[in-house]
């Protein structure tokens, strides 16, 4: 009895047995539902950007954190949330994480001010955490796993799908009816996703419950993020150094911490001796740090340089995602089958050659040039990323699942932090802290230019990550036969 408990899945075993399948998809439709509404909020705000900088008054680099303000949030809140996740139940964590994420959007919608912007986004942030940080567990969880690529390429497709709608929908619905529509439809969507997730998620048996919380790892986690993120964005002052400095510092004693304690926020062992969940999670930092800014670069590109208006600009940015949803699920069910490294490798080349080519616009280039790059580059990211997520998950045993999707997650955001790091050195350096006008308009092109040549060599870097994982599929199976033994 006790073997078939530990084997439970997320839900009861009825709702997930061989004979009804049928409650699986009703499963994987829950949860999907709020991983697509977060990344359309967060691309429908990026075309909104010049809107709301117009409305409060906001400078290009304060306006760079109505982005950076949910990314800091989740980032330091994802890994600890996973923990808590195995430890009290994902189904719980996932719904608190949708209640906290609607209520943000709605403050958001009402902000009377650029300071309660940017705290309604960091509400936003606590809630995409918790949702993140269990997802892909929960599916994980109840799919099998000849089934699994299916499934999550199915979850990132709703993802790319939510980044595609963004600027399309989120343009018009600047140009028509302000910026606030898009968090105010983001509550009533995020409102509905709840009902259905308190309906048909049940809870799971927890596997951790006799370990503690590494409260002491979590705040100093939380520190260092903050340190080193807040440094990056005061480039390029004096102080910046200090606080990276710092940062570096507390980051160091997190690592040493976490290896001293029984039960750690985070599980250095799984970098450590876990070569496949080690550079899988590698290959999505870079990856991400490479990737994650195009579409703010290319929204304050298109929009001021090229002065194109929102609902326009948001035409051309969706020919990445829409690549992406199109390709998301093949690959990811490739994945079940072709060894994920392979994959994911090639797919970082074409995302190289694609942020490579962007690197060379101007302030008269083609848009036809644009979409092609963009193209290039969203096929690229879904060839690399349900492969990669499916690497990840199937490199740890069941008990890890939540931390192993938070961790997921946590690089995923780490490298938007990075990218948008890149983009604030860069800015603060050839532009400065200025509101942008027509005389900086030059800079703002060659600002771009120089940040998606950074990016280019990173996403260049993460191929030789990808490749460095070793076979998953082979792993898999050898872990199978020792289990059966």
């Amino acid at each position: 009895m006790k073997s078939i408990k530990l084997a439970k899945p997320v839900t009861d075993l009825k709702a997930t047995s061989p004979e009804n399948p049928g409650n699986r998809n009703i499963v994987l439709l829950v949860i999907t539902t709020p991983t697509f509404l977060i990344p359309f909020m967060a691309s429908a705000v990026t075309i909104a950007l010049p809107a709301i900088s117009q409305q409060f008054n906001m400078d290009v680099i304060t306006l760079g954190w109505v982005t950076t303000a949910y990314i800091l949030t989740s980032t330091c809140l994802l890994v600890p949330f996973g923990k808590l996740a195995d430890m009290y139940g994902r189904r719980t964590l996932f719904i608190l994480g949708a209640v906290v994420f609607m209520l943000g959007s709605l403050l958001s919608a009402l902000s009377v001010s650029g300071a309660m912007l940017l705290v309604s986004r960091a509400i936003q942030g606590v809630g995409g955490a918790a949702v993140f940080a269990t997802a892909i567990a929960i599916l994980t969880a109840v799919f099998p796993p000849e089934q699994r690529g299916r499934v999550l390429g199915i979850n990132t497709a709703a993802i790319y799908l939510g980044l595609s709608m963004g600027p399309l929908l989120g343009g018009w619905l600047t140009k028509h009816a302000g910026w606030e529509s898009i968090f105010t439809i983001t509550a009533g969507l995020s409102l509905l996703s709840t009902i259905g997730a308190l309906w048909k998620l049940n809870k799971e048996p927890v596997e951790a419950t006799r370990e503690k919380f590494d409260f002491t790892g979590s705040a100093v986690y939380a520190l260092a993020l903050v340190l080193i993120m807040y440094g990056v964005s005061r480039l390029p002052e004096s102080r910046a150094l200090w606080l990276i400095g710092g940062g570096t510092v507390v980051t160091i004693f997190f690592i040493w911490w976490e290896t001293r304690i029984a039960y750690p926020v985070m599980n250095i062992d799984l970098f450590r001796k876990n070569r496949g969940f080690a550079f899988s999670n590698l290959a999505a930092l870079v990856n991400y740090s490479g990737t994650f800014a195009v579409s703010f670069l290319l929204s304050l590109y298109l929009q001021y340089a090229r002065g194109l208006d929102a609902e326009k600009a948001g035409l051309v940015l969706i020919s990445s995602p829409v690549m992406q949803a199109v390709f998301s699920p093949l690959f990811g069910r490739l994945s079940d089958r072709i060894e994920p490294r392979i994959l994911s490798s090639v797919g970082m080349a074409f995302t190289a050659l694609g942020i490579g080519l962007l690197a060379f616009i101007t302030q008269n280039t083609s848009l036809v040039y644009i979409i092609i790059c963009l193209a290039l580059l969203g096929f690229g990211f879904a060839l690399f990323s349900s492969p990669n997520t499916n690497a990840v998950m199937s490199s740890v045993e069941r008990r890890q699942y939540g931390v192993a999707s938070a961790t997921l997650a946590t690089m995923r955001q780490l490298g938007m932090m990075v990218s948008m790091g890149i983009v604030w050195a860069v800015f603060s350096v050839v532009i400065g802290r200025v509101k942008i006008t027509p005389e900086y308009y030059p800079a703002l092109v060659k600002s771009v230019r120089i940040a998606f040549l950074v990016s280019a060599v990173l996403c260049a870097g993460a191929i030789f990550a990808s490749l460095a994982r070793g076979n998953i599929h082979v792993s898999s199976k050898k872990q199978t036969n020792v289990t059966k033994t």
